[in-house]
């Protein structure tokens, strides 16, 4: 650990109700001088957040990296679809995730096409999503602005709008990272994903050239390996990858090394440590498995999810409050697991 030093000085002085004792202050004085001592701080007690510490990440082979050019990894949560579970989108939140989760980066889930989204709702879904994105650069954290549909080539001008309007409004804070397209379904990478990921990037690089975008893969985020030979014409692009611990295995994590083998550079930016449903079995020889894989190749990673609702994917279990403070009783298994992966491996900034 690299250690900063400063010196610490106590300096105190005698006042004495005489003229003819300020020899002795004087002596006084130089003697607490004389005893100046060196103490040694940890480096981390210095730097106040997350985005202190990294400052504006870019992409450099297959690796996120930040100011200094170091690969990084970040650990953190997925909200809920904005329009189901937006009692979690507050400021309340963030900063509970920050400060007892460990959290260095939280994800906005802006639903879309699925009733109550972005199509029908535009004007309060964004305020949800603008709330958090608030919240998380006064926190000092990253924030992922994922546009979560599964048809999001079917909106290409809607997208187009949205992530225009994000990037002029907060493009210039290094805290931000865009995701395009949360969970593309069966569709060509070659004649559909990637002129529908084009066309937004495009977008978001008239306000904002730096921050770094997310593009979905086919198959549910799971096609990474097509991307090989045939990635976006951008310097700062990472690919989704998605999984569910119970379900997906060494054959999506081989996928995944292929992918990365030929310098595609990914971003997990959903996974569940249950079954692909959202509910069922949590495997937890395969959680570590992933986590082990993820840690190795320094993939950032976000859990799904911030919700409470009636499955083991959520982490907080029903009618726990959308203002944090909550206590163990109200954290599902699945949200103990991830908390504790946080904290023992995360660093704290408080």
């Amino acid at each position: 650990m690299k250690l900063v030093k400063f010196v610490f000085t106590l300096v105190f002085i005698v006042f004495i109700g005489c003229s003819s004792k300020s020899d002795e202050v004087s002596e006084a004085k130089e003697k607490i001088e004389s005893q100046k001592e060196e103490v040694e701080v940890p480096e981390e007690t210095i730097i106040g957040t997350v985005v202190e510490k990294h400052g504006q990440l870019s992409v450099e082979g297959n690796h996120m990296v930040d100011k200094d050019r170091n690969p990084v990894q970040l650990r953190g949560m997925s909200l809920f679809w904005s329009q189901w579970m937006g009692q979690y989108y507050t400021k309340e939140t963030v900063k509970w995730l920050k400060e007892d989760w460990n959290v260095t980066i939280i994800r906005v889930a802006m639903g879309v096409e699925d009733d109550g989204g972005y199509l029908t709702n535009g004007a309060s879904e964004k305020a949800k999503v603008f709330e958090v994105i608030d919240a998380a650069i006064e926190e000092g954290i990253y924030v992922l602005v994922d546009w979560h549909s599964h048809h999001a080539e079917d909106y290409v001008g809607e997208a187009k709008i949205f992530f225009a309007e994000v990037a002029e409004k907060y493009g210039e804070y290094p805290n931000l990272i865009y995701e395009t397209y949360n969970e593309p379904l069966d569709v060509s990478w070659e004649g559909v994903l990637k002129p529908y990921h084009e066309e937004v990037v495009t977008e978001i690089r008239k306000y904002d050239p730096d921050n770094i975008v997310v593009c979905g893969t086919r198959n549910w985020s799971q096609g990474v390996s097509e991307v090989i030979g045939n990635k976006l014409n951008d310097p700062n692009i990472i690919y989704t990858l998605h999984y569910y611990a119970s379900t997906h295995k060494e054959d999506l994590r081989n996928a995944a090394q292929t992918a990365l083998d030929n310098d595609v550079p990914l971003f997990v930016t959903e996974y569940g440590v249950t079954e692909y449903t959202g509910d069922g079995a949590i495997d937890i020889t395969s959680v570590e498995e992933w986590w082990t894989f993820l840690d190795a190749n320094d993939i950032s990673w976000c859990n799904w999810s911030v919700a409470d609702k009636e499955e083991n994917s959520a982490a907080l279990k029903p009618g726990a409050s959308g203002l944090g403070g909550w206590q163990e009783s109200e954290i599902t298994q699945s949200g103990q697991m991830v908390k504790d992966e946080m904290l023992e491996k995360n660093q704290s900034f408080k």
